[in-house]
């Protein structure tokens, strides 16, 4: 299984790009710093992470979110690698998104966004996936 699920907060504004062949597809990429459970001399620790979001989900990574915001991501970890020029093998380790969530209070950072959607969650709630209803008790549940 490789199912990755992290909250921190943007380093800077996401980075977007569409492909150039065929039909274009956008992909956003960014780094969230997350912090570390533990203190060193006092000092928080964090980890910076890169994150890769493509199509829609790139497009609403760069309407909805800005550089301080807190931001939690659900995705899958992958490492790639490739030769440079001079023949020389780079690594790369990054989480590829498969939901984008809200983590932040409401208008972080002071400033006025544009209106996010209601769910503030990639998919959009229109995605198949249907709510449970909180009137259901535990003990109603078949399983």
């Amino acid at each position: 299984m490789n199912k990755v699920i992290l909250m921190g907060r943007l380093t800077s504004d996401p980075e977007i790009r569409y492909t150039g062949t065929g039909e274009p597809i956008a992909i956003a990429n960014y780094t969230i710093a997350v912090n570390r459970p533990y203190k060193k001399d006092g000092q928080a620790q964090a980890d910076f992470i890169k994150v890769v979001s493509y199509r829609k989900a790139a497009e609403f990574i760069e309407k909805y979110f800005k550089k301080g915001q807190m931001i939690a991501i659900v995705g899958r970890l992958q490492v790639r690698s490739w030769d440079d020029s001079e023949g020389k093998r780079h690594w790369v380790t990054e989480v590829i998104t498969d939901e984008i969530h809200f983590a932040g209070g409401k208008n972080e950072n002071g400033s006025a966004t544009q209106a996010a959607p209601q769910s503030g969650v990639y998919p959009p709630a229109d995605s198949g996936f249907y709510p449970v209803d909180p009137s259901i008790e535990d003990d109603d549940l078949p399983f």
